[in-house]
């Protein structure tokens, strides 16, 4: 009896050992995740502010070229934390958060070597015009709130200098952008740029403070306000246009492929693995993408079949181009139709998903000043401290470019149930470590979104064979755009072959397929995102469907991929086994 009561004490202090040791692991996982939380968190105040953090009040991202270099240093101590914290007796939740924060990290600091700060625009977005949306990202509930964004208005010229002196060492290290693409770019300067400061977007929050404001200091306020926006504000956008006028432009390399800059095959390929997270080459992700062209282009040219078109395949994307009967002519009726597709939608999510997120969403104009250079729609998520909802951005420039028979696929993917649906549902998921809450990786969010474009087949839309040729279109797109980017930015593609690459595979307009091949030249790997994301989605479908038969539920299978949020697509993989072996 003695001998077994010491062999039970034994037993139950190695028990509590394991168990000390355990829990010292989880803490130690818990605390480097949480450390860098609180650093990002002060390294971007106005995201913080968005979170309802205050800490950053008044301040702007500190974006130099000291801090960049301090910022990667930062990165690989943090990363250094979080290997040494691995452990065989950590939680399944606490390894999966590791092991996603790993990843993440990794990812960053190869941007950072691979120096991509250089080139902080694209053809079509900035610093500047980031800055002209500020006040659409910030609470203005009391006075503190005006306070903050007056000492941010204060910050903008040396904010504007930072940016000019990273584009200064691109320059200087030959990491700078084509120059055709930033043909036009000095509009979206310029139309930052008002004699009187109350015109300015910047001026918005001071035409209408909250009546707990009291009339005194309200104008004062707006004086302010006024004055910073005129003395401050407005010269540093000034500068900023002369420099991208008189310098940058005029430097820019004629070559469009980021193979051509230093190192630039090297940075690719950490693009290509950064954008779909996948172990896979350049070269491997084009021919993925030819096989998909073929393959949706096979069921394109049976709809003009089924329809009796009169003329080859050319001669119907010419007809879709062209016929007015395709096309909105005002604003309002755009924006109508976009609406009753989303209602529609809303009625149907139920036998789609068993979670659906509280956030609401809306829709909204694209700004004017970026409406030109930037792509049919975009979406914005919500604030996270539940003040502002999500929105759909939609684009009503130029509207014989936007079909309507694409309207559907468009709002779906942007916003349910496509990004509004599962970027809502992750912020609101319990127990997430909040850098997963508010980042997340491109080929799941986007990947998902142009998998929930297909989901419409599935209750109801896409009834009219135009419409349905329009999913297609865009699903074709995608895969267009693994063709393209693989092919520009690594296999010696010019500008001119992507485009008419572009021209003959989908039934995008001229103007839009232009603004697309120019976003990929700017945004190399980005593209990649969507298509290969999708691939995996239905991949993984396919094999529960297969595997489960008559028990393959539709609705808690999204349950489950949009559970942990947006993961690498190999976690998801995991994720999708872990509950075919549950069940």
């Amino acid at each position: 009896m003695l001998r077994r009561n010491k062999l039970i004490l034994g037993l139950v202090c190695q028990f509590a050992f394991i168990t000390s040791f355990s829990s010292a692991q989880e803490t130690a996982v818990q605390t480097v995740i949480a450390d860098h939380w609180s650093w990002y968190l002060s390294q971007n105040p106005v995201f913080a502010g968005q979170l309802g953090d205050r800490s950053g009040d008044g301040k702007l991202p500190d974006v130099s070229i000291a801090s960049q270099l301090g910022n990667g240093q930062k990165l690989r101590d943090f990363l250094a934390t979080a290997i040494a914290s691995r452990d065989s007796q950590l939680s399944h939740r606490t390894e999966l958060n590791l092991e996603i924060f790993i990843r993440y990290l990794e990812d960053e600091i190869a941007e950072n070597e691979h120096k991509a700060y250089l080139t902080p625009i694209t053809n079509r977005w900035g610093f500047h015009i980031y800055f002209a949306e500020l006040y659409k990202r910030l609470p203005f509930d009391d006075e503190s709130d005006y306070e903050s964004y007056l000492g941010r208005l204060e910050g903008f010229a040396k904010y504007a200098n930072q940016n000019i002196e990273l584009l200064n060492q691109g320059m200087k290290e030959g990491r700078i952008l084509p120059a055709i693409v930033l043909q036009g770019y000095e509009e979206t300067i310029s139309s930052q740029i008002y004699a009187d400061p109350s015109k300015s977007p910047l001026f918005t929050p001071f035409t209408k403070l909250p009546s707990n404001i009291d009339k005194d200091t309200s104008t004062r306020l707006a004086e302010q306000g006024a004055i910073i926006i005129s003395q401050k504000v407005m010269p540093a956008y000034k500068k900023f246009l002369q420099f991208m006028t008189e310098v940058y432009i005029p430097g820019a390399t004629d070559t469009v492929g980021v193979s051509a800059l230093p190192g630039g095959r090297e940075f690719y390929r950490h693009r290509v693995r950064k954008y779909t997270t996948l172990e896979i080459t350049p070269e491997q992700v084009h021919e993925i993408g030819i096989g998909e062209v073929a393959r949706i282009r096979a069921e394109m040219e049976s709809i003009p079949r089924r329809l009796e078109f009169k003329g080859d395949f050319a001669k119907f994307l010419e007809f879709l181009r062209n016929e007015p009967e395709f096309y909105s002519t005002d604003a309002e009726s755009y924006k109508k139709e976009v609406a009753y597709i989303l209602k529609k939608m809303d009625g149907q999510l139920t036998k789609l998903f068993g979670k659906l997120p509280r956030t609401p969403y809306g829709i909204k104009e694209i700004p004017a000043y970026i409406a030109p250079k930037t792509t049919a729609a975009y979406y914005q998520p919500p604030s996270g401290d539940g003040k502002i909802a999500g929105f759909y951005f939609i684009n009503t420039y130029n509207l014989k470019s936007r079909p309507l028979y694409q309207l559907e696929a468009l709002s779906l993917h942007e916003a349910v149930p496509g990004h509004h649906l599962q970027l809502a549902i992750q912020q609101e998921l319990e127990e997430m470590p909040e850098f997963r809450k508010y980042n997340g990786f491109t080929a799941f969010i986007e990947g998902w979104a142009l998998y929930s474009e297909r989901l419409g087949l599935e209750v109801g839309f896409y009834q009219d064979p135009y419409s349905d040729f329009g999913r297609l279109s865009y699903e074709m797109w995608r895969a267009c755009r693994l063709v393209v980017d693989t092919g520009v930015h690594y296999l010696g593609w010019t500008r001119d072959q992507a485009i008419e690459y572009m021209s003959v595979n989908t039934a995008l307009s001229r103007h839009n397929i232009v603004s697309e091949v120019d976003r990929y030249i700017s945004w190399p790997g980005q593209a990649l995102a969507y298509k290969m994301g999708e691939l995996k989605i239905r991949e993984l479908r396919k094999m529960a469907e297969d595997e489960l038969g008559e028990e393959f539920d539709i609705r808690e299978f999204h349950d489950v991929v949009l559970g942990d949020g947006a993961v690498p697509l190999m976690v998801l993989d995991s994720n999708v086994r872990r509950y075919l072996d549950g069940k």
